[in-house]
């Protein structure tokens, strides 16, 4: 009865021969098929997802959904997908999966302890949103043995290639690391590899392996355009790096100086443009890290007149250089001229969605709620589910007071990404604002288990113990958060209500003028008038309640 129910043969799970997404291409292997039979334009809505975990499939599954990446020559494809990507692609593949297996199925997986990182991702995203009556999944560590990875030099690079074009940064790492084992310490090839893992390395923050890497070429190489790009690197792995109290700023510029000025020296004219260019780049982030904006834009600008003299070549490069200026425009309040660029970057690749939602977040501000709505959408439609889409249109729909709406998107946020705290938090206050506080509480304790002490979480906490009548688990809960986020006015907004229930009304007015000092809202007025009004302190809970009919 087991056999009968298996939905295909067990799966072999090891990483070796095939790489990122074993797991994945043997089932797709045998579902899409079956899918195509009933219904083409369910599998269309996948394309991206199938063709990146099985490209041997690209015959059957036409490209829909294509970014200008694709008929790139490889020195112009610049963009490296963030690690998330994989994650996107495992929610799509799931979806698929969900929707075209015949339900009572098990599928068996062995060998799973030497599975990709993104088979083990795409195993456990399966495992939580798909039912078991519809998909039972069973995996065990033990299978065939598999000799060690024999494959040559050209052989390997053809994998690393797809993999840096796919975001597989885990595969990137290990198989580049022996890529370069394979070939000569310097030459054209080896220094392809070298690149390609520092990258893979540096966006897994691996710092000091990525910083290994750079280190050996400037070890073997004297090729200026080498040592120009382990310059720029190496200058990276500070600047950007996540934790911003690792990020080591003067010694990203010392490193990214030296980039600019071996760039500065190149013979060829069209290859000194491009790496100056993006070298200027990486020095106007280092200069937005420290806050100083006007020099960050006239070194990107730079950066455009230098992408000029590239004629039609790069065209990804002149994408990133825009938005980045529309991003600095955005900052220095010039809405108009960073929406011009918005546009023009979005022009160069309409099918990326990224800067959909950079748009879209400046056109919230701006009041466009419209524009923005339908930015945030353009970007769910480009690619594989993207929980910042789902994210960013909750909060324009609580705005709009589209609280269902709201609800819906951010459940569905944390359907794709269960560690997405700030989904947690806005859910959290919205299930709170309509009393619907046991599951607010759900997602507050959540919230605390992924980020203990989140002043956020912590004052829906303080709210809601506030209305059980619990005063003094409310009181632990809200002093945290002030202690943790002293300019949090929604902290001393719910500590003055607290403290005017337990009776210290002179400390619930103290509290709430600190919130109306931090953030004035017409509620946290409502709430002071009452406290001055028991106070005896008339005239100015008048003037408190004014403020709350009439917010200017």
């Amino acid at each position: 009865m087991q056999t009968a129910r298996l939905l295909m043969p067990v799966i072999d799970g090891h990483r070796r021969p095939r790489g990122p997404y074993t797991v994945a291409a043997a089932l797709l292997r045998h579902l899409v098929p079956l899918a195509l039979e009933r219904s083409r334009d369910l599998v269309a809505a996948y394309d991206i997802e199938i063709r990146a975990a099985a490209p041997e499939l690209a015959g059957l599954v036409p490209a829909t959904r294509m970014t200008v990446e694709a008929d790139l020559p490889d020195d112009e494809r610049i963009l490296v997908p963030a690690p998330r990507r994989t994650l996107r692609l495992a929610n799509g593949l799931t979806e698929f999966v969900r929707d075209v297996v015949p339900p009572g199925r098990e599928l068996v997986v062995g060998n799973a302890v030497e599975a990709d990182p993104t088979d083990v991702e795409l195993l456990d995203v399966m495992m939580r949103r798909i039912p078991p009556a519809t998909l039972a999944i069973t995996v065990f560590s033990g299978g065939p043995r598999h000799p060690p990875d024999d494959r040559d030099a050209d052989e390997l690079w053809a994998v690393v290639d797809r993999c840096v074009r796919e975001g597989f940064l885990h595969a990137v790492a290990e198989l580049g690391e022996l890529g370069m084992s394979r070939t000569e310490p310097g030459g054209a090839r080896w220094w392809g590899f070298a690149q390609r893992t520092a990258t893979a390395l540096g966006g897994l923050d691996r710092t000091g392996d990525a910083l290994a890497v750079w280190e050996r070429v400037r070890e073997v190489s004297q090729d200026p355009e080498m040592h120009a790009a382990s310059a720029y690197g190496t200058a990276m792995l500070d600047a950007r790096h996540r934790d911003p109290a690792r990020r080591d700023l003067a010694r990203a510029r010392r490193w990214v100086n030296e980039a600019i000025a071996i760039s500065t020296l190149l013979p060829d004219p069209m290859t000194r443009a491009f790496k100056l260019g993006f070298d200027r780049n990486g020095l106007a982030l280092i200069e937005l890290r420290h806050g100083r904006l006007h020099v960050a834009l006239s070194l990107v600008e730079s950066a455009i007149e230098l992408a000029g003299e590239l004629g039609e070549r790069h065209p990804l490069h002149r994408m990133v250089l825009l938005a980045n200026r529309a991003q600095l425009l955005s900052a220095l309040g010039r809405a108009k001229e960073a929406l011009d660029d918005y546009a023009a970057a979005i022009a160069v690749d309409p099918a990326f969605p990224d800067y959909y939602l950079e748009r879209g977040h400046l056109l919230f501000a701006l009041g466009r709620h419209e524009e923005a709505l339908a930015d945030f959408e353009r970007a769910m439609r480009a690619g594989p589910p993207l929980p910042e889409a789902h994210y960013n249109r909750a909060e324009l729909r609580t705005v709009r007071g589209d609280v269902e709406g709201a609800l819906a998107d951010l459940g569905r946020v944390i359907e794709l990404d269960p560690s997405y705290v700030d989904a947690y938090i806005n859910r959290a206050g919205l299930l709170a604002a309509c009393g619907r506080d046991a599951e607010a509480g759900r997602d507050v304790r959540a919230g605390l288990a992924l980020a203990p002490g989140n002043p956020h979480l912590l004052t829906v906490l303080g709210q809601l113990e506030t209305t059980a009548g619990r005063l003094a688990e409310a009181r632990v809960a809200l002093d945290l958060a002030i202690e943790q986020a002293p300019r949090l006015a929604a902290a001393w907004g719910n500590r003055g209500v607290l403290r005017f229930a337990a009776g210290d009304v002179p400390g619930a007015a103290e509290d709430l003028s600190r919130a109306i000092d931090l953030q004035p809202q017409p509620d946290l007025y409502a709430n002071r008038a009452v406290a001055l009004r028991a106070l005896g302190r008339d005239a100015e809970a008048e003037a408190d309640e004014r403020r709350a009919a009439h917010p200017s």
